[in-house]
């Protein structure tokens, strides 16, 4: 694995587990946690195919890319919106515990679907 596909990889394993860290205390920084290692994984599949991936707008079109790569797997693209929605929480704080912690549910799935995209170290 290439050294920056890595350094977004681990990021997102920190990420998740801050969110888990901060979810009693923290709905909009966990939300924000949740996102990032989404994000970042999108970075890390993005970054070792030499996909861009500085922009929002980029990242979406990875998923998009990568819902087709995979034989249209819209899981993908169903997970990472979901993961979408916590980034807007980040600024709303309108989810509730429960609705934060499903996210984060989904957070995690999204980057294990993603990881196995990855290849093996």
């Amino acid at each position: 694995m290439q050294q920056q596909t890595l350094a977004y990889h681990q990021q997102s394993q920190r990420f998740l587990r801050q969110a888990h860290e901060e979810l009693p205390s923290d709905l909009p920084q966990t939300s924000e946690k949740a996102w990032g290692a989404a994000a970042q994984m999108v970075k890390a599949v993005a970054e070792d195919r030499g996909w861009p991936h500085r922009r929002q707008r980029e990242l979406q079109h990875a998923v998009n890319q990568l819902v087709q790569e995979t034989g249209g797997d819209s899981e993908i693209a169903i997970l990472f919106d979901s993961a979408a929605q916590l980034h807007r929480n980040f600024y709303e704080n309108w989810f509730s515990r429960e609705r934060v912690a499903l996210g984060i549910a989904a957070a995690e799935r999204f980057v294990a679907r993603m990881e196995s995209l990855l290849p093996r170290p």
